[in-house]
């Protein structure tokens, strides 16, 4: 639409909608192509040039915008736009996905509800920010007569009272205030904020919102909003250390943003240029009420500092599992043996739930039990299956880059990939090696004392044929990393949950566990809790999915399958001694013997790689660090490449540090 034809449109009379649809179509006149900025703010001037130019124009303006101002309500846009309706996480993210859903509409008074269909685009805040002066002042001068300002202030007014009231109750709300530091709690910040405001309303109402005793009032009420904000901070240094909770964090993040809305609209009150201000606070209403569309943001912003102790309670686990000398390579290779032993009777088992004959759902629940208490017999034995270290090592890794700028951080993480990948080289061999041979002695006893051996004929053909490296055995195994990778974020997650409700501390000292357990008992209980919630957590969760996502992928017709290297290499030396050593001869034997070997590494890959970006996100890494440390790894392998194969020698402990900087300098 040309601007002659919008202006000629523009009606006074016209029904609510019907204004709202003209207002939607000059603004979209202004964006244009949203290609230009400087493009828009050119017609802008020029939309002020044909109002300015023409008095029956002019007229017909005004008395629309007089309709529009006194029809819409503007303070739930400066006061609420952009933040959550409500206070819980869950009840937001329902709110926003509805909103996606459901579309508005313009018939409304509401004006945060308009504002959105006004100003769609993030290109809005890109012209409106690019106004200058001069066109601001013309802007102000259309817009807001004597009447029009008193109206405005008052408008501000409300909206400060219902932001600061805002910021109270949230101070005030049981769950911050008993996580407030000792001494912010006795600074009793959000005591003083109800009457400072009160302090700034009086003044403004008697002097008007520029004299001298208004500007004095706001000055210390953002001396008390910044007390506040900083009490509030101390919240943080208790989750960090009793767990966190996503739905406290969303309060605080909302709490922040709700001191930062009172300060631009003291500023639209109180500026020397309250139309550059006001400009500026119009702008960042489009912003936040983009994000307060996105569901991404809501979830990413609410959830960094849980990620980050996701990844920092992995690190604390993933310590176990990296090797840094040959007594503890030998060691890592004896733990992953006897993983071996006990996964042998785990494909034992595996293949006699299949000749049971069970439904999908049941046969992929029993078979996801079967690797759940296979993977929690290993860990209260204090062994080790290869493929679930990479989820644990990789935050412990990033850890090392927590204070990247120092001297030998870079270093000492390259030091950390070396040893992590001769840690993986051990658990493997260690695995594999005494899988294969318990299955082979496992079927061996079942021959000589039953005459059939673990599986018959059959299903060893079609055994090896479904781990064919040609077939979708490296698709299946990627998703195997993925799944193990997803253990260790629901064991970081059910650890934390543990944490912060203290759980340990209710089985320790609870007068119902004392009373049945006794004192001593509850106390072992609760320590043996808190030590092995997250092996249990990790454990269970991978075994269940093992078994049921093959389960669920099968109910909406997808053929998805899990291949996990360990079980892999069972079920093929299974097929074997079943098919006898003419399986020596047939091709799908080799091409399943390959497709072993490739699983392994795939599955290491896929969970370390997810896991590696959670911790660099999760540390704040920023890209040019992880270019410095890609650098540093590709150093490492053409200088010492042995280094990620082969254990260093034991040495005496006042030469280890100067032997190893002489092999890395």
């Amino acid at each position: 639409m040309k601007l002659p034809d919008l202006l000629q449109s523009l009606d006074p009379d016209a029904s609510l909608a019907q204004r709202h649809l003209w207002l939607m179509a000059a603004l979209r006149w202004v964006r244009g192509d949203e290609s230009d900025t400087q493009t828009s703010v050119l017609r802008v001037r020029a939309f002020l040039d044909a109002i300015e130019g023409d008095a029956t124009l002019a007229a017909r303006w005004h008395a629309w915008w007089q309709r529009f101002t006194d029809t819409v309500d503007m303070t739930p846009l400066l006061a609420d736009h952009g933040f959550a309706p409500r206070t819980a996480f869950l009840s937001e993210l329902n709110h926003r996905l509805r909103r996606k859903v459901l579309p508005g509409t313009p018939e409304t008074t509401d004006l945060a509800e308009l504002y959105g269909l006004l100003l769609p685009s993030e290109f809005d805040v890109r012209w409106i920010k690019g106004l200058d002066s001069a066109t601001l002042q013309r802007l102000r001068a259309l817009l807001f007569n004597e009447a029009d300002e008193r109206h405005w202030s008052a408008e501000v007014m409300d909206a400060l009272t219902f932001c600061v009231s805002q910021v109270s109750a949230t101070g005030f709300a049981s769950e911050i205030r008993i996580r407030l530091s000792p001494e912010a709690q006795r600074a009793r910040p959000f005591h003083e904020l109800p009457s400072d405001f009160e302090a700034l309303r009086q003044a403004v109402r008697r002097t008007g919102a520029r004299s001298d005793e208004s500007l004095a009032a706001a000055e210390r009420l953002r001396n008390q909003l910044d007390a506040c904000r900083h009490a509030a901070y101390t919240v943080y240094s208790h989750l960090e250390e009793h767990g966190v909770s996503v739905g406290i964090v969303f309060r605080l993040r909302q709490l922040r943003e709700r001191i930062v809305r009172i300060k631009q609209l003291l500023d639209c009150l109180q500026s020397e240029q309250p139309e550059r201000a006001t400009a500026g606070l119009l702008a960042d209403l489009v912003q936040v009420g983009i994000e307060g569309r996105s569901v991404r943001a809501l979830i990413a912003s609410s959830s960094q500092l849980t990620a980050a102790k996701v990844a920092e309670r992995s690190a604390e686990s993933g310590e176990h599992y990296i090797t840094r000398n040959l007594a503890e390579y030998k060691d890592m290779l004896g733990k992953a043996a006897g993983g071996g032993a006990v996964l042998g009777f785990t494909t034992w088992a595996k293949f006699g739930l299949y000749s049971l004959g069970l439904s999908a759902f049941w046969g992929g629940f029993a078979a996801g039990l079967n690797y759940a208490s296979s993977f929690v017999v290993i860990m209260l034995l204090h062994l080790t299956v290869a493929t679930k270290q990479p989820a644990v090592t990789a935050p412990a890794m990033v850890a090392k880059l927590r204070d990247i700028k120092q001297v030998g951080a870079v270093r000492r993480f390259v030091d950390e990939v070396a040893n992590l990948f001769r840690s993986q080289i051990a658990a493997i061999l260690g695995n594999i090696g005494l899988v294969i041979p318990m299955v082979l002695l496992i079927s061996s006893v079942l021959w000589f004392s039953t005459g059939t051996a673990m599986i018959n004929e059959d299903k060893a053909l079609h055994t090896l044929h479904a781990h064919h490296l040609l077939g979708p055995t490296a698709l299946f195994a990627a998703l195997t990393g993925v799944l193990l990778f997803a253990s260790s974020i629901i064991a970081g997650w059910v650890e934390n949950w543990f944490v912060f409700h203290r759980l340990d501390s209710a089985m320790a000292h609870n007068p119902g566990f004392t009373r049945w357990l006794g004192q001593a008992r509850a106390a072992r209980w609760a320590s043996a809790a808190r030590q092995n919630i997250s092996g249990l957590a990790a454990n269970i969760s991978l075994g269940l999915m093992l078994g049921l996502v093959p389960a669920f992928a099968q109910f909406f017709g997808i053929g998805l399958d899990v291949r996990h290297v360990t079980l892999s290499a069972g079920q093929v030396a299974a097929s074997a001694f079943a098919l006898g050593l003419d399986v020596l001869r047939l091709p799908d034997f080799w091409w399943a013997v390959a497709g072993v070997l490739v699983v392994g590494p795939i599955n290491l890959t896929v969970s370390f790689y997810l896991a590696f970006q959670l911790a660099l996100r999760a540390q704040a890494i920023s890209t040019g660090n992880r270019a410095l440390i890609r650098a540093a790894l590709w150093r490492r392998v053409r200088v010492a490449p042995l280094s990620f194969l082969l254990p260093p020698r034991d040495e005496p402990e006042d030469e280890a540090e100067p032997a190893k900087e002489a092999a890395n300098g």
